[in-house]
């Protein structure tokens, strides 16, 4: 216990002593919330390394190593956090969508809510699967125990039984049915 007590005193005279000069350091680099947080972690440094830290004129020149050392990773940083800036200033601003258009997506998504549920359980599975869990077919076939092709026959039936029971209608085919391939060849 006496060493914990001799270890806060020697702290606080590290403190006191040394605060003003390790806080003038960081706000000569430094803008002042940044410099005033870095100061901060100095002595947090200094708190968690109390016994490792020189006596007497040596404990400066260690607390300024320290700071040079949170100095260089607050400009990290915001160099990363500049850079990330930049990033997103140059993707699309998506507005907010009117409160029609969130009420009406609201109705939407319960209407197709309700219509998965009266799916029958398997499909439902399947197609929370996919939707919830963003698993691709390799994997749901992994989960149910069957084959990728299997699991790709369910998923297109449980979703053309969804869109039925939802009212939706059936996805147009990118081919017409009209062009059937024939068989055989060039002939």
């Amino acid at each position: 216990m006496e060493a914990a007590g001799s270890e806060r005193q020697r702290f606080n005279r590290l403190f006191n002593a040394h605060y003003e000069a390790v806080s003038r350091y960081c706000h000569r680099r430094l803008s002042p919330d940044d410099a005033n947080d870095a100061t901060a972690e100095v002595f947090v440094v200094a708190w968690k390394k109390i016994t490792a830290v020189p006596a007497d004129n040596q404990a400066l020149p260690w607390l300024y190593g320290v700071a040079r050392n949170e100095v260089h990773r607050f400009r990290r940083t915001n160099r990363r956090r500049s850079r990330l800036r930049k990033k997103l200033d140059g993707q699309a601003n998506h507005p907010d969508p009117s409160p029609e258009v969130v009420v009406l997506r609201h109705a939407e998504h319960a209407e197709l809510l309700r219509a998965l549920d009266r799916l029958r359980a398997a499909d439902r599975e399947i197609l929370q699967l996919r939707a919830y869990e963003q698993l691709s077919l390799a994997d749901i076939a992994a989960v149910l125990g069957c084959s990728v092709d299997a699991a790709k026959q369910r998923s297109a039936r449980a979703m053309r039984r969804l869109r039925r029971i939802a009212g939706l209608s059936p996805l147009e085919s990118p081919v017409p049915e009209s062009r059937a391939i024939e068989q055989g060849g060039d002939g």
